[in-house]
């Protein structure tokens, strides 16, 4: 299937595709993908240290050695995921989502099933924490993402018409379901145990947040 809507990005974004493209791995991660990967990896229900999402994206061993010859094209490219990351992290923070989708050059339909693959790939990380979020008090956040899940997969036991209407608002439900799993993330994630005898621990508006977006606490959830 063709895709379209490259050209029309910023040249940061189109020379990120391009480098994920030529990645020596059989199936790599495309832009589509890398994004909805970092956005499940902002608003999962548990924090994933960096060394721990980017070894997927570049397809490193476990040793965490990237697949590129020189230095400074590593450096480079880490920088490069990473900065989309902080303006992933730097709009949900905003209460905006502008997710990136490939549109079918034959009939200009959106591509968002493969936004959904990569936030399943992120998903995969804590796979109990967002089964135990889907059971909990703020199961209707998980349910939306979900049920757009099993759509992209062709695994919904929605009848045709229901699919159908999903599919033509695929766009805007991605967006909800974000934000309303990027508030339960903000609530969920624990303030650190402040020992015995010791005075609470305080944050202050310029310490990072606690949420793990990487923004200011007064520029977030503070």
């Amino acid at each position: 299937m063709t895709r379209s809507g490259i050209r029309q990005r910023p040249s940061r974004l189109r020379r990120l595709d391009d480098a994920l493209a030529v990645l020596p791995l059989e199936d790599p991660m495309l832009l589509t993908e890398l994004d909805g990967f970092l956005t499940g990896i902002l608003v999962g229900p548990e924090p994933v240290d960096r060394d721990e999402w980017m070894q997927p994206i570049w397809g490193s061993d476990d040793g965490g050695v990237a697949p590129f010859e020189d230095p400074i094209d590593v450096q480079w490219f880490a920088d490069a995921v990473m900065a989309h990351h902080d303006r992933i992290a730097h709009d949900l923070a905003r209460g905006k989502v502008t997710p990136i989708f490939d549109v079918d050059e034959r009939n200009g339909d959106l591509l968002w099933e493969s936004w959904i693959d990569g936030l399943v790939e992120a998903i995969e990380f804590r796979p109990d924490a967002w089964q135990a979020l889907g059971e909990g008090d703020d199961r209707d956040a998980a349910a939306r993402m979900a049920t757009l899940i099993a759509i992209a997969r062709d695994e919904s036991t929605l009848d045709s018409i229901e699919i159908n209407a999903f599919q033509d608002k695929a766009s805007s439900e991605i967006r909800e379901a974000v934000l309303a799993l990027y508030a339960v993330r903000c609530r969920m994630v624990p303030a650190p145990v402040a020992a015995v005898g010791a005075p609470p621990q305080k944050i202050g508006r310029n310490d990072p947040c606690r949420c793990g977006s990487g923004k200011k606490s007064k520029r977030c959830c503070g």
